[in-house]
């Protein structure tokens, strides 16, 4: 089976997928509390970039957050963040509605959430 990333419309859909996530980030109610976590963070300029970094490799893709980061822990890349469950829902519902929003194929989009909702739940590290 070809890999995630190709199956979904390659480097260029996962381009748009990330900038249409942050663009309902920037907006949404849902987006709120994960918008903070990030400005007190390493703030949002590097944000877009990093995501898309993650997720080619996430896909099964070229790995450029590992080659430039040396790997691709999630637990480790969030370590400096309290995370509680609802913010890890929030990430997720917004993650779909981007997915669908940038026409994700529905059994992709499913295969996608599983995955992601693993990996969001694992994060949770605060009440």
């Amino acid at each position: 089976m070809k890999p995630m990333i190709d199956r979904i419309g390659g480097e260029k859909q996962v381009h748009l997928l990330v900038n249409h996530f942050y663009d309902l980030i920037e907006t949404l109610p849902q987006g709120r509390a994960i918008m903070e976590m990030h400005l007190k963070g390493h703030g949002l300029a590097h944000v877009r970039p990093e995501q898309f970094d993650f997720l080619c490799g996430f896909f099964g893709g070229r790995r450029y957050y590992q080659e430039r980061h040396g790997h691709m822990n999630l637990r480790e890349i969030h370590a400096h963040v309290e995370i509680r469950r609802q913010d890890a829902e929030d990430w997720l519902e917004v993650m779909e509605r981007a997915m669908v929003d940038t026409g994700v194929g529905e059994g992709e989009r499913a295969e996608i959430m599983q995955t992601l909702r693993r990996a969001a739940l694992t994060l949770v590290n605060t009440g």
